[in-house]
């Protein structure tokens, strides 16, 4: 039976029962798949009472991916990293981009050895999609830490305007895969896993509901008419696409491409995932600017829509703030409003937009339970009214007959962007991978394991422990029908074997994110091998926007494209997001334990 279980039963010691109701059959891009949509959770005793209903079973369904090899669907690897990759074309300075050769598959057998009959034996157990670090920007938004690019080149990327179209085109490439890559089985789901918006910023919230599910979307805030922010301030720190000034971006090669600003903020559609979606978030996602647990404060609450924002600062300023975010020596933002009052007289006058205020954990679940934005489903997209009513952002839920899958919140209300999980949360993973002993799991998170080292207290439990990614590491070794924790967090291809001495090992698959070059998703296909072994294979895929650029088209298209190219050309660029051949296209092996 199908299943979306509620986390308010184990978090708060009660039972909350929800009723299931099958989709029936959607008409997927990679085949027929199903979708599940729970109703509101209703409270209930710990055991039903007299003539409750019991949950409802979601209507059968074809399993088209438990075949066997010999019967089992073509594998589709056109439109993924194994067919072409994006690569620049001759010279130095700033380089387009062209049709690249393919990255190969790497077999890796640290924690159990491959046979060779593994390949004419094993049966696909489920296939699904990995999006990470979308990063939606609101690039106007009077909050933003631009300046700090004056100290740390990375802080600012002249790409961050086209996130939009950038993350449709992605979305358009995932619906136009007929099956997984290796075994041809449908795609059953994608999942996001965190920082699917940047600024904790209404406005950037409603883009990324309507990118996932489907909408027109006008990627602007403020002025209607008009950009309002650094690309136009004339400042020479910024890329300044539309006039004569010969910014510091230029002077590297970029382009000067009038008409850009225009069209970057010009309304936008997504035809919305026609795969069933996850969620999960991340700390851009909980906390203003990703690293602040200021909510409630009246001041940057005001300083977020009022018009009024600061483009420039001093060289030191910069310095002493990107010190104080990276060392968490400013958690709640006290010392980012008094940075802010110390330069008022420095800002920009810009348009007012209340859409730029911070939203809440509970306007981040109301808007996945919103009925306008259920897409292909599941209603709430992991998240039900249980999650609302106990003010909890962690879920579990069917994958497949044999493999259940696992959202973790591991973001830290109290700030700072590093992670961990308090211990009701903790508490519930070890139970609910225990009660589901049978079943395989995935367990999916923004934080990967390294970087859990934020345990901060929680300022609405500030008397639970918090636990970084050792424990957690821990618990999921302690269970043997644990394959993978798959996350992002470090915008970089990293793949993690977890070897334990007793229980379980499993594999960690973190994914670069999609705003920083190489710009990239994940497919994750699970296979019995059927010699005591079980396959992981990872599949990477770019954008549906093609390679090269034409600068004279900035239809949506044409944006996209240009987003992976100014990604690939940004200063500041960390080549060593794309990871190795190991951490890329891969077979993960493990043994089976069940």
């Amino acid at each position: 039976m199908s299943r979306i279980h509620s986390v308010a039963a184990s978090a708060l010691g009660v039972n909350r029962r929800t009723v299931l109701a099958a989709a029936g059959a959607v008409s997927l891009s990679a085949g027929v798949g199903y979708a599940l949509h729970p109703t509101d959770s209703q409270a209930a005793t710990a055991e039903p009472a007299a003539g409750s209903a019991a949950p409802a079973a979601a209507r059968p369904f074809a399993d088209k991916s438990r075949q066997t090899a010999a019967t089992s669907p073509t594998p589709y690897t056109q439109g993924t990293t194994v067919a072409s990759v994006a690569a620049p074309r001759g010279g130095s300075g700033y380089r387009r981009l062209g049709d690249g050769p393919g990255w190969k598959r790497v077999v890796r057998g640290e924690l159990a050895a491959p046979r060779p009959t593994r390949v004419v034996r094993r049966t696909a157990l489920a296939a699904f999609v990995q999006f990470t670090d979308l990063h939606l920007t609101d690039v106007q938004h009077p909050l933003r830490l631009e300046y700090l690019r004056a100290y740390d080149q990375h802080a600012w990327r002249p790409q961050e305007a086209l996130t939009v179209p950038g993350a449709i085109s992605l979305v358009e490439r995932i619906n136009a895969l007929r099956g997984a890559p290796v075994t041809g089985a449908p795609l059953r789901f994608v999942m996001t896993t965190g920082d699917n918006t940047d600024n904790n910023a209404r406005s950037e919230l409603e883009w990324f509901m309507k990118v996932m599910s489907g909408g027109r979307i006008t990627p602007n805030s403020g002025d209607p008419q008009h950009y309002e922010g650094v690309q136009n301030s004339g400042l020479t720190l910024y890329w300044q696409p539309g006039s004569a000034t010969r910014d510091h971006d230029k002077a590297l090669g970029f382009p000067n491409l009038e008409g850009f600003l225009a069209a970057a903020i010009r309304e936008v559609r997504s035809p919305g995932l026609h795969l069933p979606w996850y969620s999960t978030v991340g700390n851009h996602d909980a906390l203003p600017l990703g690293c602040y647990g200021s909510h409630g404060d009246p001041y940057l609450t005001e300083a977020a829509i009022k018009g009024k924002k600061l483009c420039d600062a001093p060289v030191a300023d910069a310095r002493k703030l990107r010190a104080a975010i990276k060392k968490a020596t400013d958690p709640e933002g006290t010392g980012y409003r008094d940075f802010l009052k110390a330069h008022t007289r420095s800002m920009r006058t810009v348009t007012a937009d209340e859409k730029r205020a911070p939203y809440t954990q509970a306007d981040y679940l109301k808007a996945h339970l919103d009925p306008a934005h259920q897409g292909h489903g599941p209603f709430g997209h992991g998240y039900s009214t249980a999650n609302l009513d106990a003010g909890t952002q962690y879920y579990s839920f069917r994958i497949s007959d044999d493999v259940i899958g696992i959202s973790l919140d591991t973001t830290d209300p109290g700030g700072h962007y590093q992670g961990s999980i308090g211990t009701a949360q903790l508490e519930w993973l070890d139970r609910t991978l225990g009660h589901d002993k049978h079943s395989y799991a995935v367990v999916f998170s923004h934080h990967t394991s390294k970087t859990m080292t934020n345990t901060r207290p929680d300022p609405a439990r500030p008397k639970e422990r918090r636990h970084g990614g050792a424990e957690v590491v821990s618990v999921l070794s302690s269970h043997s029908n644990v394959l993978a924790w798959v996350n992002g967090h470090i915008h970089k291809n990293a793949i993690t074997p977890h070897r334990a001495s007793s229980g379980g090992s499993f594999w960690e698959i973190s994914t670069a994110s999609h705003i920083d070059f190489p710009q990239l998703a994940r497919v994750i296909e699970l296979v019995d091998n059927k010699d005591g072994t079980i396959s992981l294979f990872t599949t990477l895929v770019e954008s549906a926007a093609p390679h090269r650029t034409d600068y004279a088209d900035l239809t949506q298209t044409g944006l996209a494209a240009l987003y992976r190219e100014l990604s690939y050309n940004a200063p500041g660029r960390i080549v060593s997001f794309v990871g190795t051949e190991a951490d890329r296209n891969t077979e993960l092996v493990l043994k089976k334990h069940r």
